[in-house]
Parts: C-alpha cells; structure tokens; sequence
C-alpha cells in the first residue's frame, strides 16, 4: 500500500508540474498550442525511436521527428490538405532513411503516421475556431484525463478479472468500467458547460463515452507495442509515469474520436443553415 501511495504521489506531482503549462498553452491558442504540439512530437518521435530503434535513436528520432513536425506546422497554418500528404511522404521518407541505415523502414515510417495523425488533428481541433476550438481541445482532454486517472484508481481500488492478460497484465475489468463511465460523465459536463453547437448533453455524453472507449484501445495498443518491442516503459521522460507517450496512448486514440464528432456537427451545422 505504501509503494502504492508513493507512487500516487509521484504521479500526482508530475502531473501537477506539466499540467499547467499545456492546460495555459492550450488555453491561449495560436503559436503556445503549436508550440506544445510541436515540442510533444519531438519528445514521443525520440521515445518512439528509442523504443523501436535502441541502436540508432538519435538518426530515427529526428527522421520521426521531421516527418510530424512538418506535417504539423502545415495544419497550423490551415493547410489540411497538405499536412495529410506530408504526412504520407514524411513516413515514406523516414521508412527509406531508416532502411539506408540498416534499421526497421516500417517501425520508422509507422512511428511517423501513429504519431502524426493525431498531432495533426489536435491542431486542427484548437484551431478550428478561437473559441469553440478551445472547447473541443478541452472536451478530448477532460474525457482521457478523466478516464484514465479513474481507470487507475478504480483498478487498484477494486482490483478483479484482468481485461486482456497478454497485452496489459496490469489492467483490470473494473477499471476499463470505471473508466468509459467517467469518459461519459466528462464529456456530458463539458458539453453542459461549454458551448459546443448542436452537441447536445445525452450526446456529449455518448462521445465522451465512445472517446473513452478509444482512451482505453489506445492504451491496449501501446502495450502491445511495448511488448513487441520488449520494453516496459517508452521512456522515462515524466516521473511516476514513465514517457510521455505512456501517458498520451489513450488521447492519441480519443482525438480522432472526438475530431470525428466534431466534424459530424459541423456539416449537421452547415446543413440547418
């Protein structure tokens, strides 16, 4: 129970450091948002890297690293389009580097579009609108955050049946419960507090829980990659929670989610009017 709390503690702390500074970058839009995006792709590219090519991080890394970043900086400036093909071409171009290298081509191309894909569509969704933008950043944030602390807590609280033994012997059928319940709950709060269009309340709720439910696949499947690559952690980059891609897995999944919900409500807008 001690090792337990320390480790609540540590992960508490950490959280209560970075925290901030992306809730304030987030909040603030434009260039602080990019620039959040940009500097967590960097981080998660050498993590991945380290993860899939140990003995030639530093090339893969920032082979990972150009092919996000570039596509990023593209959807920044509203080219969609374009971030999407740079993002095809960057994993092309990171898989050729990485195969002249003698490393994986596919792990390094793979690593591009895993990682890319949703750093573009957070972009997207802060930047769709000064405003509503901002809610629906908050909403992707506030459904994974809150279903993966309760996923945790519910997990070691309750403990039970194992959810999938063989990818995550850790998780538990309580937890992944306690957690799409509370991805409901968070999604139904945000949309009863912020204005998200047409998103009604029940159907907040229905997001969120759907976001959830891909908060928690996409944990799953990072531990599926962890255990293809026969690592325990993807890094130590945050205290108590090992890197930053051990804590971003689920978001990674549930931005897509909630990017499709958003664009859902846009056409459903464009159409009333």
């Amino acid at each position: 129970m001690a090792v337990k709390g320390r480790d609540i503690a540590l992960r508490a702390a950490s959280a209560a450091v970075l925290g901030p500074a992306a809730v304030a970058a987030t909040w603030i839009g434009g260039v602080w948002f990019l620039g959040l995006i940009v500097a967590a792709s960097i981080v998660l590219a050498f993590e991945w890297a380290a993860m899939s090519a140990p003995n030639a991080r530093r090339l893969i890394g920032g082979a990972v690293s150009f092919g996000v970043v570039a596509a990023v900086i593209s959807a920044h400036f509203g080219a969609m389009s374009v971030a999407f093909v740079m993002l095809v071409f960057g994993a092309a171009a990171a898989g050729l580097y990485a195969r002249g290298r003698g490393q994986q081509a596919l792990d390094a191309a793979y690593g591009v579009l895993y990682l890319g894909w949703p750093s573009v569509l957070l972009i997207w969704l802060r930047d769709v609108d000064s405003t509503v933008g901002l809610h629906w950043t908050v909403l992707v944030f506030a459904v994974t955050w809150s279903a993966d602390i309760l996923a945790y807590l519910a997990g070691s609280t309750f403990g039970g049946p194992k959810l999938w033994p063989s990818y995550s012997p850790n998780k538990t059928w309580s937890g992944f419960v306690g957690g799409i319940l509370a991805g409901a709950v968070a999604g139904a709060a945000m949309t009863a507090w912020f204005d998200m269009g047409r998103l009604t309340v029940f159907w907040g709720a229905v997001l969120g829980l759907a976001a959830a439910l891909a908060t928690m696949g996409g944990d799953l499947w990072e531990s599926g990659l962890k255990r293809r690559f026969g690592v325990k952690d993807a890094g130590n980059t945050i205290p108590g929670h090992g890197g930053l891609l051990d804590r971003v897995d689920g978001l990674m999944f549930a931005v897509v989610v909630v990017a499709a919900g958003r664009l859902l409500v846009v056409m459903l807008e464009k159409g009333a009017s």
